[in-house]
């Protein structure tokens, strides 16, 4: 994988999705995500909580917390828009970059139970709006059992998809 900058971090591999598909995710400063996706041990490439945005080249899934609990955001006037507060604004902003949006194949969401019916609402947020697979869903950091899930449904997903998806943009 090569990062090139132009203001920006762009990640450049080829158009088909690997047999360990790229994780691009966001986290905010309570590192839960961020935790999660460390355990996953796979290429992973964060969304910045305050600096910029960053630009990827290959097909990813991405992983997003759910945030607001219904709270409203101004975040967002692209094709993403925010929708109650759910999903983070830098990962609005990075959903709006039509280049960024074609190349999403799947959402995994984090949440809290807390939010009861809002429990990872994220997820159904972005694979609405982008027409792409929800996968899965974990509370906070998740668990063991959850990263070896992802890990394994992960794999299958980019075996099974690989010859669908390679090369065709997936629009919000």
């Amino acid at each position: 994988m090569s990062v090139t900058t132009r203001d920006l971090p762009v990640i450049t591999e080829s158009s088909a999705i690997a047999p360990d598909p790229l994780i691009v995710y966001f986290s905010s400063v309570s590192e839960n995500t961020h935790r999660f996706v460390e355990k996953l041990g796979m290429r992973s490439v964060r969304i910045p909580v305050t600096a910029g945005v960053i630009a990827v080249d290959e097909p990813y899934v991405l992983i997003c917390p759910t945030y607001g609990g219904g709270k409203p955001s101004s975040a967002g006037d692209g094709p993403i828009r925010a929708t109650g507060g759910f999903v983070p604004k830098q990962v609005i902003r990075f959903l709006n970059d039509e280049h960024n949006r074609s190349l999403i194949r799947g959402v995994i969401a984090a949440g809290n139970t807390n939010f009861g019916e809002e429990f990872c609402h994220a997820g159904d947020v972005i694979a609405a709006k982008c027409r792409v697979p929800y996968l899965y869903r974990f509370e906070l950091m998740g668990t063991a059992e959850d990263v070896e899930r992802v890990r394994a449904g992960l794999a299958r997903f980019a075996a099974d998809r690989q010859p669908l998806l390679a090369g065709v943009p997936t629009a919000c």
